[in-house]
């Protein structure tokens, strides 16, 4: 039987960075993913803020070009606000070979990344695959999404707030369109979050997401209805593709890590619970439980365990839950109409461009333990 480490769970953003970055540090590092291609099964629209840009080294030959204006449109669609930056605030990647990309550097770092194969439970730091033979990990690392089964085998928290979201993605004529993001507050077909469209001149994505129990009529019905005429969509000039999931939006949990293993991504409620914008927290907490894991490896300190503290994180963004919650309220298009108008306001453009443009969507991270083993990696 194989011993390992640290066994990561999902080879998504979070698991193979926090692969990466444990595997510089010399430790023995094992990733599996049900998934037999990382291109398929995406769950993200893969749009990264100016934030994770500037702070972190992602490739820009699989980013799209920069968008810097957003236009927020009423249920009546009618008179959009534009809001316009003199940044480029968005950029959408590829996320396929953002994935490829990202599974590249943690086997190059050491790790083994191991496709099709499945978690099926752990005891005791014994864990069962389905697609392999079983292993003994020192630590296990759940990244395995929003209604993680590591977090429930390791007596951890779980997300039990959900949006869902669905969108189609496909190419666009290029040069016919100005690269932007129009969002659309429409509880009919995005009960408490938005539809949108982002168009860099090359993809288009056209998505809704909401509180699935107010989506009476299913997800696929109402992204249809507000593809069949999303403002801003262009015409696909290729394939279209199909993309969605749950969008934890309860905020960082609370417990996150045991001497047994930790979360990190979806599986620790890493979600921005206003925006449900997860790409930028994922990078940054998986640099911090990267530390934390291998400083509780070297010394066996379970004090080290409490730095991964999700109630210190919590405790950051109080303002962004309970935006969330009045957002969860709007559910009727005269009350989404009345927003609106409030945010036409210079105190509510002011706030609409603080949410879209700020640098805070996510609270800090600060990945330093007295560990000189490792400089702060750049780069995916």
């Amino acid at each position: 039987m194989q011993t390992v480490d640290v066994l990561v769970v999902g080879a998504g953003l979070a698991g193979l960075r926090t692969a990466r970055l444990l595997a510089r540090r010399q430790l023995k590092v094992m990733v599996v993913d049900r998934r037999r291609s990382l291109s398929t099964g995406i769950r993200t629209t893969g749009i990264f803020v100016r934030r994770t840009l500037d702070h972190f080294g992602l490739p820009d030959h699989l980013l799209g070009p920069g968008v810097r204006d957003v236009l927020l449109y009423p249920p009546s669609r009618r008179a959009p606000i534009r809001l316009t930056s003199d940044r480029d605030e968005y950029r959408v990647a590829d996320m396929a070979a953002i994935y490829e990309h990202a599974h590249r550097a943690a086997e190059s770092a050491g790790a083994r990344v191991l496709l099709g194969v499945r978690y099926v439970d752990s005891s005791m730091g014994f864990v069962r695959l389905a697609g392999a033979e079983p292993v003994t990990a020192r630590f296990i690392v759940g990244a395995d999404g929003a209604r993680s089964h590591v977090a429930r085998d390791l007596g951890l928290d779980v997300n039990r707030r959900f949006l869902i979201g669905a969108e189609i993605v496909h190419p666009v004529a290029s040069g016919t369109t100005t690269p932007a993001f129009h969002c659309v507050l429409d509880p009919r077909v995005a009960p408490g979050y938005l539809g949108w469209v982002i168009d860099d001149g090359r993809y288009a994505h056209v998505g809704v997401a909401g509180y699935p129990d107010a989506m009476r009529t299913g997800i696929r019905h109402l992204l249809d209805d507000f593809a069949a005429d999303a403002p801003g969509r262009a015409a696909p000039t290729g394939p279209v593709e199909r993309r969605g999931g749950p969008i934890p939006v309860g905020g960082v949990l609370r417990r996150l890590a045991c001497p047994a293993g930790l979360l990190v991504g979806d599986a620790a409620g890493a979600v921005s619970p206003l925006t449900a914008g997860g790409l930028d927290p994922c990078l940054r907490m998986s640099e911090l439980a990267a530390a934390v894991a291998a400083e509780y490896l070297r010394t066996g300190d379970q004090r080290v365990l409490s730095r991964y503290d999700g109630n210190a994180l919590r405790s950051r963004f109080r303002g962004r839950l309970l935006l969330r919650r009045l957002f969860a309220g709007i559910r009727s298009p005269a009350a989404a109409e009345a927003a609106v108008a409030v945010l036409r306001s210079r105190a509510g453009r002011a706030l609409a461009a603080r949410i879209l443009f700020g640098d805070s969507s996510f609270p800090d991270v600060n990945p330093r333990l007295p560990d000189p083993a490792i400089d702060r990696p750049a780069g995916l």
